[in-house]
């Protein structure tokens, strides 16, 4: 070979390994993502909206040292919720606007939809899912690992036992199975470990091993405070229930021991980023997936007061949820935000913030909202669809500081306030609620950035909602009255964010404008996803124990909606013959 050839060749060889070297420069530069998704906690449930029962310094001091999300919206069930964080869209844009995903039902978020792990991953990111999924696993091909995370540690389900790891159901002749996976394996040697702890030992070794030439992307998605098997639901750390002593209701008491434990894993994720070098470069989210079940379906004492509702409802309670931002990238940290914010936000508002172009062809609901929290600009008046589910017919819509509700769930059994808390069950710490803070572990982390009690205070007292009462006027007069099932009510939230005073008598041009803009909404929802059919060949029976896909037939878009359920029914029919023979 010629020296020239071979010079040529050399030219080429270096120039290839110095853009290498810049697409790597260019992946670290961009910042780590830590999403800390926490399963049905109330707005009432942390300390920085106000209330002295429940303590979360560490959580609290990531708030006050960050961005305080205090108009924080999601829709108002576990599957929904996670669908739009995942896909920057509605529930009714990706037809998971109706129920959960139950074990034994052949259904998922399609697969037509790209997700915010397979984005991030094109642009050069580590992407792991430790914890909950709760969007189909009905087939090898719909699991995490096989829709954009590298890596996944946790359970496809609603929900585990916190200590087995097992999900039970009562309701069918099923055995009980293991819900617990290390990406495709099963990962019983977890087995006895309460599972917020897991999850936050699986985050710190992936934080602690994570190859700093690429950024982070994860998602720490709790089963906390979510409650268990049916049998057991009520699960925490006795060490944990222990500090409440005040809290007479032992429901509510395992409920703050659950609590408490998420806010120490806050604390030593937190410490994980800093010991590794990741801090200085890192975006972290915290919030709730949707509002507390006080009471009812999987109910863990949770609350949401003073707004009115919870969980799968239409009103305040079930739709705006617990939140915070903290990164050192952001321009203005140390306020409470009243910027209007929705699930749908976040992928594009972190992908703004990472750099990230995304593909026009999305079609995303939300919008980058990265410099307006950033620079803690003036709040953008904002739209939102929260609900609209044609099955048990009720919408829930805002426009601005405008909110329609028509129709509602359980027959307006969860319409009302619930989760008031007892006035004389203070945590005695709460005299010194701003010491606990300062001295919390999250706020020594992310260091002395002058935030004093003082402000602590302020930001507190700022986030913590009051009822206003309109001048002259009773709640309790009839013409406020709001019976959704019977009639459309509407409330201006920023005179009412409680919900207590419907005007549609008074106001029923704006009331008809309102449904109006619903039904503009309405001619764009896709069809339900839901394949609301029992099919008997999940059973763990049939999987060693576990719970797994259970067909791996390609069904996508096209197999005809006949031939699925013809294919399910005969598979069901074969899985109950099977399981009287057992």
């Amino acid at each position: 070979m010629s020296s020239k050839m071979s010079g040529r060749l050399l030219y080429l060889w270096l120039v290839s390994v110095l853009l290498s070297l810049g697409k790597a420069a260019d992946s670290s530069a961009k910042p780590n993502i830590i999403i800390i998704l926490i399963d049905d906690m109330g707005m009432n449930d942390v300390s920085f909206h106000g209330s002295n029962q429940i303590l979360t310094p560490n959580i609290d001091a990531l708030a006050y040292n960050g961005v305080l999300l205090n108009k924080h919206y999601v829709p108002n069930l576990c599957t929904p919720s996670r669908a739009t964080l995942l896909t920057g869209k509605y529930p009714i844009h990706t037809g998971m606007q109706h129920w959960v995903i139950i074990t034994d039902e052949p259904w998922s978020l399609p697969q037509r939809e790209r997700l915010m792990p397979e984005l991030f991953r094109e642009a050069g990111y580590a992407t792991h899912l430790v914890g909950k999924w709760h969007l189909g696993f009905w087939r090898k091909d719909l699991t995490p690992t096989m829709r954009g995370f590298d890596h996944h540690f946790g359970y496809y389900n609603g929900y585990i036992d916190y200590y087995d790891h097992q999900v039970r159901m009562l309701d069918r002749n099923y055995t009980a199975g293991l819900d617990f996976r290390r990406d495709l394996e099963p990962c019983p040697e977890a087995n006895g470990t309460y599972a917020t702890e897991a999850f936050t030992s699986e985050a710190k070794r992936i934080i602690e091993q994570h190859d700093k030439t690429k950024p982070l992307f994860m998602v720490l998605s709790h089963l906390a405070v979510h409650t268990g098997n049916e049998d057991d639901p009520m699960q925490a750390p006795p060490e944990e229930v222990a500090k409440f002593a005040h809290i007479k209701d032992p429901k509510r008491r395992t409920y703050a021991g659950m609590i408490s434990s998420l806010d120490k894993s806050v604390a030593q994720t937190m410490r994980a980023l800093k010991d590794n070098g990741m801090l200085n470069n890192s975006i972290v989210l915290l919030y709730s997936d949707n509002g507390a079940p006080t009471v009812g379906i999987h109910s863990n004492a949770g609350s949401n007061y003073p707004y009115r509702g919870q969980k799968e409802s239409p009103w305040e309670g079930g739709i705006r949820s617990a939140g915070a931002l903290w990164s050192p990238l952001l321009k203005e940290r140390g306020y409470v935000s009243n910027q209007a914010i929705h699930a749908i936000d976040w992928l594009p508002t972190l992908a703004g913030a990472a750099g990230i172009t995304l593909p026009q062809e999305l079609q995303l609901d939300g919008i980058n909202l990265w410099p307006a929290l950033s620079g803690n600009e003036e709040p953008k008046p904002r739209s939102f669809i929260h609900a609209l589910d044609e099955i048990f017919g009720y919408s829930s819509y805002m426009r601005d500081t405008l909110k329609y509700v028509n129709g509602s769930t359980f027959e307006g059994q969860y319409d009302h306030w619930l989760g008031e808390l007892e006035s004389n069950e203070d945590d005695p710490l709460s005299d010194n609620y701003g010491q606990q803070v300062l001295s919390s572990d999250v706020h020594s982390i992310l260091g002395d950035r002058g935030l004093t009690e003082a402000h602590i205070l302020q930001m507190r007292s700022e986030a913590t909602q009051e009822c206003p009462v309109l001048a002259g006027e009773d709640p309790q007069d009839p013409k406020y009255k709001c019976e959704p099932l019977k009639e459309h009510c509407f409330f201006d939230l920023a005179k009412d964010p409680c919900e207590r005073y419907n005007l549609a008598q008074l106001y029923p041009a704006q009331l008809e404008e309102l449904a109006q803009e619903v039904e503009q909404f309405r001619r764009t929802a896709i069809p339900t996803a839901r394949v609301p059919i029992t099919d008997y060949r999940a059973d763990p029976v049939f999987h060693n124990g576990n719970w797994e896909w259970w067909n791996d037939t390609d069904t996508g878009s096209g197999a005809g909606t006949c031939s699925l359920k013809l294919w399910i029914i005969m598979g069901s029919i074969i899985g109950l013959i099977c399981s009287i023979s057992f």
